[in-house]
């Protein structure tokens, strides 16, 4: 029992399918499975205008293990892989890499070099090649269908209470705690480094957050995804999170950051001073967020 997309985000829409792929499954008494692909197939094809990240590899395949998926295909998306025909995709890689009994698809589903094949051809496959197909509708919430795009465009625009619902779940970013510069530390405000996999993440800025993965429960903070115009020239991003009254050294840590609101856009300051200011007064607002008073 398979299922085949990008799962970016596994928001409602995806786990409406993945939520069909394991009931299939268990009548059919089948494996449910999934296939998704790195790097996204608008990154291999157009690098520069490759869509913001949702999620990484790791929260993704998570998402889909959280929704009952026993077997997850990650597929190099590559120049051999983008060249097959729709045919030889059937073949090669339903057939013969995945044995697949019942795919469960989209309604825009496409693959296939040039993404010739479509569900028709999967229809017209499947008596052959011993494989069934089912369509599922999209998902929608206000009238509008629920998506990787919109939920990108509510990142972007710092509106997580849109991107939470299409979601199904807070938006969280997941990543093992990386030694820094220690200028946090050095100007009173330590932090917790994660890297951000991909060149163009879905938000940026400065953030109230919950941190999990530190002890039981979470613990309140505040973020920045950024650039880090200030301090470093690099281009590199990266998700550097203090918490509130909390100083241990947990290098190598998985932790989960859950975003709650932005606060503010990433700016350049003149001064280490400034930079030091503003992040007090980012800290100040965050607090008063988690203890209830106007931010």
């Amino acid at each position: 029992m398979l299922s085949i997309g990008n799962f970016d985000g596994v928001h409602r829409g995806h786990r409406a399918l993945l939520q069909r792929v394991v009931e299939v499954a268990e009548q059919r008494t089948l494996a449910a499975a999934a296939m998704t692909f790195e790097p996204h197939p608008r990154e291999y094809f157009a690098p520069e205008q490759t869509p913001a990240r949702i999620c990484n590899l790791r929260d993704k395949v998570e998402g889909l293990r959280q929704a009952g998926i026993e077997q997850v295909f990650v597929q190099h998306f590559n120049r051999d892989f983008a060249s097959l025909t729709a045919e030889q995709f059937i073949e090669r890689i339903l057939v013969q890499g995945c044995q697949a009994r019942h795919l469960l698809v989209g309604d825009d589903f496409r693959f296939g070099a040039r993404r010739a094949g479509d569900v028709a051809l999967l229809l017209s496959a499947g008596p052959r090649c011993g494989f069934t197909v089912e369509q599922i509708a999209p998902v929608l919430l206000g009238g509008e269908r629920v998506s990787s795009s919109r939920i990108r465009d509510a990142l972007n625009d710092g509106d997580l209470a849109l991107a939470d619902d299409l979601l199904g779940h807070p938006y969280s970013i997941s990543g093992r705690v990386l030694h820094g510069l220690k200028l946090g530390r050095q100007i009173g405000f330590p932090t917790l480094n994660l890297r951000v996999a991909h060149r163009r993440p879905a938000l940026h800025g400065i953030f109230a957050v919950r941190v999990h993965g530190i002890g039981p429960g979470s613990r309140p903070g505040v973020a920045s995804v950024g650039l880090r115009p200030t301090v470093d020239d690099s281009g590199r991003w990266l998700l550097e999170v203090h918490l509130f009254d909390f100083s241990d050294e947990v290098y190598g840590r998985l932790i989960k950051v859950e975003f709650v609101r932005k606060l503010r856009d990433e700016a350049r300051f003149d001064s280490i001073q400034e930079l030091t200011a503003a992040i007090q007064r980012d800290a100040d607002r965050a607090r008063a967020l988690f203890h209830g008073t106007p931010a």
